[in-house]
């Protein structure tokens, strides 16, 4: 799957894993460990987002950091955040 601008440009693509084991949040010793690199993407609307990305099968985590920032987890566990747009 790949995602970008209508008119072209830059764009990131995906591909899935039958072997991906999902992380454990929070990191246990002896478990999969998170990753170290997520994906921030800025929106105008929180709440907004987060429907849309569960309508997409992502869940909001549990701990939520700080009050302009949205974490979701993909339906793998792999983490990503919406922010508020300034």
């Amino acid at each position: 799957m790949r995602i970008g601008p209508p008119d072209g440009g830059a764009g990131l693509a995906f591909q899935s894993e039958d072997a991906c084991v999902p992380p454990v949040r929070p990191a246990t010793p002896g478990e999969q460990q998170m990753m170290t690199m997520h994906l921030d993407i800025e929106v105008d609307d929180l709440d907004a987002a987060g429907q849309r990305a569960r309508a997409l099968g992502a869940t909001v985590a549990p701990r939520q950091p700080q009050p302009d920032v949205r974490v979701v987890l993909d339906p793998a566990g792999h983490p990503f955040r919406f922010r508020v747009r300034t």
